[in-house]
């Protein structure tokens, strides 16, 4: 368990309230990056969750029951460091900066072409000019999230096209809230409808070169529930 003194606040704002913790940055950050993650015990500084942590203010576990419909504090610190935002030090921003910057220019040089070549540019130039682009990294995103939106950045700067594929999906409604954030956080969702028996049916267009990761997480988040078909 990290030190009171080493610790950073994450927090969610749910239902018109501020729900706090205190956290280990890096265990935290490896909770939302990791397959495997680390146990909550670890990753908390204090076994409680406040309303101001500041000022030691515990929320009731009423109002934990009716904001969160649990009180077990494994489920609800789950929520806060999936969907909240965490306090960063300048040093670890800066640090989970550079490494998902890494990470965006691998993707960007792994899917992307220069149209009048028709070749790959190279890492280096596309770090170059993400650069002259003053394009900035959000250090809670994942990479592939980023892709789109440094692509737009990079366009005015260098020839850039991104090679697309389009991937239908099914899955069950029980599964559809925990795919359509990390599905459209891909790429773009074309076409989306339910059927009758209830399942969400979407056809979707990523980078080519995603197509691994993008299979990885829909088998990961519907225990190898859903159906997937590529279709270019």
């Amino acid at each position: 368990m990290v030190s009171l003194d080493d610790a950073v606040i994450a927090r969610l704002d749910r239902d018109g309230e501020r729900f706090e913790i205190y956290v280990d940055p890096d265990l935290a950050h490896d909770f939302r990056e990791k397959e495997d993650k680390p146990d909550i015990s670890e990753i908390m500084a204090v076994e409680d969750i406040f309303l101001d942590a500041h000022k030691g203010d515990r929320a009731p576990s009423d109002l934990l029951n009716k904001v969160f419909k649990t009180t077990d504090l494994d489920e609800i610190v789950s929520m806060i460091l999936e969907k909240g935002e965490i306090q960063l030090t300048t040093e670890q921003r800066k640090r989970m900066q550079e490494e998902k910057r890494k990470k965006i220019v691998a993707l960007l040089s792994r899917n992307c072409i220069n149209p009048t070549t028709k070749s790959p540019h190279p890492p280096g130039r596309i770090d170059m000019a993400l650069n002259e682009a003053k394009f900035n990294i959000d250090p809670f995103k994942n990479p592939e999230a980023q892709m789109t939106e440094a692509l737009k950045a990079l366009r005015p700067v260098i020839p850039i096209r991104m090679e697309m594929a389009q991937i239908a999906v099914k899955t069950s409604a029980g599964h559809y809230g925990k795919l359509v954030g990390e599905v459209r956080g891909f790429g773009k969702v074309l076409k989306e409808e339910w059927t009758k028996s209830g399942e969400w049916l979407c056809l979707v267009e990523i980078p080519a070169g995603l197509q691994i990761e993008f299979f990885d997480m829909v088998n990961s988040r519907t225990h190898g529930e859903a159906e997937t078909k590529l279709l270019n």
